[in-house]
């Protein structure tokens, strides 16, 4: 359908046939070859009619968040995801606090904190461990036993509502950019030492460290910790994912449309509320199916309210990677495929998508990594290729190649008819897609 020229012009008037956009991240999705699955990864090897089918409607590809090799964290490829590769990122403990329903200050050196245990050996203290669900009573005393430490050395200390964690802040220092004491692989590095990633956090580095010296030396000799009766006594406290909040452009002024997220953890909680998108909070369902279903059922009521792009996040794949089982990875996909079905109805009205964030290999001895990860896009626009079957080996014949993170939303808004159109320039910032509501002259 076209609609006649305007006086003058000979070229018709452009119908609006924009479409929301819907972005399911299944997290930690990519695998490797599995000797046990007959050389498939669990993506491969699932029975997953429902993305099968998917596969077979659209567009598929490899998606390699930045590139070869470098295997990101989950915060870090959704940061990019998201359109924000231009923009500094805050770090993850600004997120977690605010996902976690805190205050975070703005323009002051924030760190994630956490109480674990440890052994000493060979001159160094290495991590053995963290809060067990029984040990919320002894946390907050070891917490409340560490408040005049943290106040003699104009620390805050602000619990995030999850058993021997809170939100370390250093109201005194502005810059956040200092490396972790947690050493995160544990089996592999010691409680490592706080060093400045710049020289303007050489102060936040030093106050950080001292701080964290005197909290060992009252944790060790706590009444408390000495009373645990075969427990490991929690005596060290880390850090990580230091940073400090900034003003930063919202979501729609980074992308020019209204986004929104359905959430499943305080990380993407957090994260919607630092960018300014509407969000749905629903706690994990036992069921992967079942949980994926009612994120479908909120995502459709988030686009009848005014969402332009909505995000649905699922932790169990990654979990599942974690565990080092790969059945249990190849399990959760085929419990999460039928909870999925809602999407080929979607995908008659709207451009969706289904990638992971990252790889999060079910064998040997690493975490996260740079594998690809499969990538399927379909909706009314979207041109189906060759490829009808969803997993890792099917994507890598689809004709996207290799899709990085940050060029994932320009190629899905432009399937959705919002692509930004480079010759034009209707706000100061250049978004990812043709803006919205750009702002108008007055009469």
């Amino acid at each position: 359908m076209t609609l006649p020229p305007g006086y003058g012009e000979t070229q018709p008037r452009l119908v609006d046939d924009r479409m929301p956009v819907v972005l399911v991240v299944l997290d930690g999705l990519g695998d490797r070859p599995v000797p046990d699955l007959g050389g498939r990864t669990p993506a491969e090897a699932a029975r997953t009619p429902v993305l099968d089918a998917l596969a077979a409607r659209g567009c598929s590809g490899w998606h390699l968040p930045f590139g070869w090799g470098r295997g990101p964290a989950s915060e870090l490829a959704h940061w990019v995801m998201f359109g924000f590769d231009d923009v500094p990122f805050p770090g993850r403990a600004v997120l977690e606090g605010l996902g976690a329903g805190v205050e975070v200050p703005v323009g002051v050196a924030v760190s994630h904190t956490a109480l674990r245990s440890s052994r000493v050996e060979d001159g160094r203290v290495w991590i053995t461990g963290r809060c067990a669900p029984d040990d919320e009573a002894d946390a907050t005393a070891l917490f409340d036993a560490l408040a005049p430490v943290a106040a003699a050395h104009d620390v805050g200390l602000l619990p995030l509502g999850r058993r021997g964690e809170a939100l370390l802040t250093l109201p005194g220092h502005d810059d956040g950019s200092v490396t972790d004491s947690d050493p995160f692989f544990e089996d592999r590095h010691p409680w490592l030492a706080v060093q400045p990633c710049t020289p303007s956090a050489a102060g936040t580095a030093t106050a950080l460290t001292a701080f964290l010296r005197e909290a060992r030396a009252t944790l060790v000799g706590h009444p408390v910790n000495r009373r645990r009766w075969g427990r490991p006594p929690l005596d060290v406290l880390t850090t990580k994912w230091s940073g400090r909040r900034n003003p930063l452009p919202s979501f729609v002024a980074q992308t020019g449309v209204a986004g929104a997220a359905v959430t499943s953890t305080g990380l993407y909680r957090g994260l919607a509320a630092l960018l300014g998108m509407a969000a749905r909070h629903l706690a994990p369902a036992p069921d992967v199916g079942t949980d994926l279903a009612a994120r479908l059922d909120a995502t459709r009521e988030l686009i009848a309210a005014g969402a332009q792009f909505v995000h649905v996040h699922t932790k169990a794949t990654d979990e599942a990677g974690h565990t080092k089982r790969p059945r249990a990875k190849l399990e959760v996909l085929e419990a999460a495929d039928p909870g999925l079905a809602g999407l080929l109805d979607l995908a008659d009205h709207a451009v969706v998508a289904v990638t992971g964030d990252h790889a999060t290999p079910s064998t040997g001895g690493v975490l996260h990594t740079g594998d690809p990860t499969p990538l399927v896009v379909a909706g009314p626009t979207v041109r189906p290729d060759p490829v009808a079957a969803f997993g890792e080996a099917s994507a890598a014949g689809g004709w996207y190649g290799h899709v990085r993170a940050a060029e994932l939303l320009p190629l899905l808004f432009g399937h959705a008819n919002r692509p930004d159109f480079l010759g034009h320039r209707p706000t100061p910032r250049r978004t990812l897609a043709l803006p919205d509501d750009p702002v108008p002259m007055p009469p």
